[in-house]
């Protein structure tokens, strides 16, 4: 039997935007400098926030002062491309990996795989998403489904994904959607874009993890070992986190 490559799992995290998107940089630069192995992830944004991609230059100013049940959203920039993501109600991957060969497209695929065959395991089948031209000028990532997305049978996109390359490593995060307030998403991208979400009511999140972690053992064919951030790791994770918009 050859001996199956070790990835690390770090367990569910919840923190503002601008800690995950730097827990996501700095576990990036660790995998490409050789020091950690393959790294998979899950996280929750608090308070909500909204994501920008990288190169997103343009949004709208009153992103910057919306409030929900008491609380500012955040405003983030991703290391990764794409358009705007709202968090809320949502639960986010990330794959930090290399040795990946193909196309973007072709690499995508290949770690979709995992979330595919997860959410097959919880009885919801998942395909992916078709871009019609509108994609172009709709600033809001759900609004429209890429082929880079993956959405359930009624055409309501469940899962959006960014990617960034870096040397030979990769990192893909991805946001799913669970439970997305309608109001919220509606003052945020307007009312016309939003698509409910009709998952099984007996999916919590715990559960969806462990499907998750499950199928990604069997897709990359890897043993996945729990290793929580240590406390140097933190230290260094939030001297570089502190970028703001």
């Amino acid at each position: 039997m050859h001996s199956k490559q070790v990835w690390r799992l770090i367990p569910m995290l919840k923190a503002t935007g601008n800690v995950q998107m730097g827990i996501d940089r700095w576990l990036l630069e660790q995998h490409l400098s050789g020091k950690y192995p393959p790294i998979l992830r899950f996280y929750t944004w608090s308070p909500p926030a909204i994501s920008l991609g990288y190169h997103q230059r343009q949004y709208p100013e009153y992103w910057q002062n919306l409030i929900w049940q008491g609380e500012k959203l955040d405003l983030v920039r991703r290391p990764t491309g794409g358009r705007a993501v709202l968090h809320q109600g949502d639960l986010t991957y990330a794959v930090i990996t290399s040795g990946l060969m193909g196309s973007r497209l072709q690499v995508y695929e290949k770690i979709c795989e995992f979330l595919i065959q997860g959410w097959r395991s919880l009885g919801v089948e998942l395909h992916y998403g078709t871009a019609g031209r509108g994609y172009i000028h709709n600033p809001n990532c759900f609004g429209t489904a890429t082929g880079a997305d993956l959405v359930l049978p009624d055409g309501a996109k469940l899962i959006g994904s960014a990617q960034l390359r870096r040397g030979g490593a990769i990192l893909q995060h991805g946001s799913i959607r669970l439970q997305p307030d309608a109001e919220l998403f509606a003052q945020v991208f307007g009312t016309e874009s939003f698509t409910t979400v009709q998952l099984p009511q007996s999916l919590s999140v715990e559960k969806i993890i462990t499907a998750l972690v499950a199928e990604a053992s069997n897709c990359f064919d890897i043993q996945v070992v729990v290793q929580p951030l240590s406390d140097d790791e933190w230290r260094a994770i939030l001297e570089t986190s502190s970028q703001v918009i």
